[in-house]
């Protein structure tokens, strides 16, 4: 069932059904209570009547010997009753039995001819005489079960005007969420605006909460993705209309050693191109919305180790001497292909802005967290631009490196997804920067 309303229109008669056989039952409990009270002290009258007005037929059978004595009695068609003396019976009713109905004094039941009886066995004062006198528990039923109908049979006789009331007190209730349906549905895809919060029941204050939550991270989203495809569209147009010019001249030229020199810096354009889309898929693949939730343990210094191997022909190639300064495992909750990622960008930048000849090291430890640091003996980055590097294109002008300023951005990127802080520093060991990438103690 996928209707609201419905929904709650067939809990609440169900509640309402139980509800009312508990009530039922109830009531026919407490009526057969009170009527069996009622109906004891009738039955506890009628043998002090039946007591009374019979003593002196009692006296006449004993002398005459009768067997029975036909009483008249008001009471007469629906009680039966015996009078003993303490041996034997002396007077009874056309439809009581000639033995003893209940071996037990005061109030007790039992069955007669197959049908259940209330008897109350009492003596006279003088204790000369014991009346029993019995009444069929049938007239009690019934009488108790007329009382219940009578008394639930209106709340039943209202049940079609309640579930009308329902019906539309529900309908009066969902309106805000209709409206609510009716002012997302209205929106256009890009209206991200926030949802307006009067008027909003309290139960429905929590999804409308949630939606305008939804529609902050979209816009952010939408915005982050417009400006990244923006840049991207910059920062390809440079190195495309570089592409397109080389390849014209090496068209037009006659020179070989001319063409071979434009080919070349084809060759070389293409690389740059090729390098500078895998960064942007890269950075598209770490987008926090797009990210893993599938974290697990993650050695990161035998992660270093392997990437460092990667990394040193790269090394080689500048006579960089690359170390890792770390002997103990150092495990984090990452995603191992991001956490690499993370490494492989960190080494890249330190081996390319660092002089022949110089030195980058890695360091993992744990002190009040796992901290992971990597070194160089390069120019550094000026703290006034330290900020700006992370962001998504920034490169520093003068540096001699060429590059698409996307490799911090992704490194910070990876580390906000694995709840760890990117901090940029001087060299503590000497010339150069320090990079540290910092997951806080738990």
């Amino acid at each position: 069932m996928k209707s609201l309303r419905l929904r709650l229109i067939l809990h609440l008669f169900v509640g309402l059904g139980v509800a009312w056989l508990v009530a039922a039952l109830f009531t026919l409990l407490e009526s057969r209570e009170e009527i069996n009270r009622l109906f004891d002290a009738q039955l506890a009258q009628s043998a002090q009547v039946l007591l009374g007005t019979t003593r002196h037929e009692i006296h006449e059978r004993i002398e005459h010997g009768e067997d029975e004595i036909h009483v008249t009695h008001e009471y007469e068609q629906r009680l039966a009753f015996q009078i003993w003396n303490e041996r034997d019976l002396l007077l009874r009713s056309s439809n009581a039995p000639v033995t003893p109905m209940t071996t037990k004094d005061g109030y007790s039941e039992t069955i007669i001819s197959g049908q259940a009886w209330r008897v109350l066995t009492k003596w006279d004062s003088k204790h000369e005489f014991m009346i029993q006198v019995a009444e069929p528990f049938a007239g009690r039923e019934r009488l108790a079960r007329h009382i219940t109908l009578k008394m639930l049979m209106p709340t039943l006789a209202a049940v079609p005007v309640l579930a009308l009331l329902i019906w539309f007190g529900i309908g009066a209730g969902l309106r805000p969420l209709n409206n609510l349906k009716y002012e997302v549905t209205k929106r256009a895809a890009n209206q991200l605006e926030p949802l307006v919060m009067s008027d909003v029941p309290e139960e429905v204050a929590p999804l409308v909460k949630s939606l305008n939550d939804l529609f902050a991270r979209l816009k952010e989203a939408f915005e982050s993705e417009r400006r990244f495809t923006a840049d991207a569209a910059h920062e390809l147009r440079t190195p495309l209309a570089a592409l397109k010019i080389q390849a014209q001249v090496a068209l037009r030229s006659t020179n070989e050693a001319e063409r071979n020199a434009a080919l070349e810096h084809v060759l070389h354009g293409v690389d740059r191109a090729t390098r500078l889309v895998e960064q942007l898929l890269t950075l598209a693949r770490v987008d926090p919305e797009n990210a893993s939730l599938d974290y697990k343990q993650v050695d990161l210094r035998s992660l270093a180790a392997s990437i460092m191997a990667d990394m040193e022909p790269l090394a080689h190639a500048k006579q960089i001497e690359l170390r890792l300064e770390s002997e103990n495992a150092c495990p984090v909750l990452g995603e191992s292909t991001q956490l690499r990622l993370l490494l492989r960008n960190l080494l890249d930048n330190a081996i390319r802005y660092t002089p022949v000849g110089g030195h980058v090291s890695v360091n993992i430890h744990d002190d009040d967290g796992i901290k992971l640091q990597v070194r160089d003996t390069g120019l550094g980055i000026p703290e006034a631009e330290r900020e700006q590097v992370l962001k998504r294109f920034y490169r520093i002008t003068g540096s001699g490196e060429e590059g698409s300023g996307l490799g911090l951005s992704i490194v910070r990127r990876i580390a906000e997804l694995h709840g760890a802080s990117l901090i940029l520093s001087d060299n503590d060991a000497g010339q150069g920067l320090l990079v540290s990438v910092h997951w806080p103690k738990k």
